[in-house]
C-alpha cells in the first residue's frame, strides 16, 4: 500500500515546532522525557546507535546533499517513524543552531542510571563533577567515544545529557556512549561496590598523569574549570595527578585535560 503523504507545516507558530521549541527547557524535557536531535550528522549516531526517533522533521531545501539525505528519510518512515515536512523559512524559525541542515527528530531521553551501566571487568571512566558548561561535557563525550571509554559519569551536573549544547558539542557521541548522572555519594559507593580506583585530577599534586598507573579499573575525575574538583571528591581519590603546565596558567579547560589524562590511560593500558 502506498504510505500516506507526510504531514507539512509552513509556519514556526505550528503547535508541533512549538513542542519542540520547548524542549530547549530542561523542565519540559525531563516532564516528557523526550529531548531534540538537530543535525544530520548527530541523528546518524543516534540511529547507529539503535535510538528510534518517535518523529522527524525535515527540510530538504536546508538538506546538504537532498538525493543522500532523503534516503534516510525514507528508511525512518518506512519503519513506522512519523515523518513532517517542514518549510525552510519555519525550520530555520526554530532550528536551535546557525545554519540548520534540514534535519531535527524528537527522540526518547537518553537514560542515565548508574545501575543501567554494563561494564568490562577492568574498565576505564570519566567522571565529570559539577561541569556548569554542557559544550565541555559535549567535547568530553567526544574524547570519549574516540578513545573508547566505557562510560561517563555525570556527578552533580549542572546540565542533562539532552541539553542541546550537550548534543552538538558531542557531535551526537551521547547515544554512542554509555553515560550517567548521579551524586557524588551515589557515584563514589558505586565505584568502590565495584574496586575501580579513582584517579583525580588537581595542579595539586606533584604526581605527573604519565607516571600514574592508569591501568586496570579506573575512574578519571575531572572538575570544574573555575573551582576543579571539591574536597569531598579528592579527599576520595586513590591517586592525585597533573598535568605539566610551563605557561602563566595553572589549569587547562577541563576538556583537554580529561582528553590528555584519557589518553595516557589509554596508551598505558595498550602497552
Amino acid at each position: 500500500m502506498p504510505s500516506r503523504p507526510d504531514l507539512e507545516i509552513t509556519s514556526p507558530a505550528n503547535p508541533r515546532l512549538k513542542q519542540l521549541v520547548a524542549l530547549r527547557r530542561r523542565r519540559a524535557r525531563d516532564e516528557a522525557s523526550v529531548t531534540v536531535v538537530e543535525g544530520f550528522e548527530e541523528l546518524g549516531l543516534a540511529l547507529d546507535a539503535g535510538v528510534r526517533p518517535r518523529a522527524l522533521f525535515y527540510s530538504p531545501e536546508l538538506m546538504l546533499d537532498a538525493d543522500e539525505q532523503l534516503r534516510v528519510v525514507d528508511d525512518l518512515r518506512a519503519s513506522g517513524v512519523e515523518v513532517v515536512r517542514v518549510s525552510r523559512p519555519a525550520f530555520e524559525k526554530v532550528a536551535y543552531r546557525e545554519g540548520p541542515d534540514g534535519f531535527m527528530a524528537l527522540v526518547p531521553a537518553v537514560r542515565a542510571g548508574l545501575g543501567e551501566l554494563d561494564l568490562p571487568p577492568t574498565p576505564l571512566l570519566l567522571v565529570c563533577e559539577g561541569l556548569e558548561k554542557p559544550g565541555n561535557l559535549g567535547a568530553m563525550l567526544r574524547t570519549a567515544d574516540a578513545a573508547g571509554v566505557d562510560a561517563v559519569i555525570a556527578v552533580d551536573p549542572v546540565t542533562d545529557w539532552g541539553n542541546p549544547n550537550v548534543i552538538r558539542g558531542s557531535k551526537g557521541t551521547v547515544f554512542s556512549v554509555p553515560v550517567a548522572s548521579a551524586t557524588l555519594g551515589e557515584t563514589l559507593a558505586w565505584l568502590r561496590q565495584r574496586g575501580i580506583r579513582i584517579v583525580a585530577t588537581t595542579p595539586d599534586t606533584e604526581l605527573l598523569h604519565t607516571d600514574a598507573d592508569l591501568t586496570g579499573g579506573v575512574a578519571i575525575a575531572v572538575g570544574t574549570e573555575k573551582f576543579g574538583l571539591t574536597d569531598e571528591a579528592l579527599r576520595a581519590a586513590d591517586l592525585r595527578v597533573r598535568v605539566p603546565m610551563h605557561g602563566q596558567v595553572n589549569s587547562l579547560n577541563a576538556s583537554a585535560a580529561a582528553a590528555i589524562v584519557v589518553y595516557e590511560a589509554l596508551r598505558q593500558r595498550r602497552s
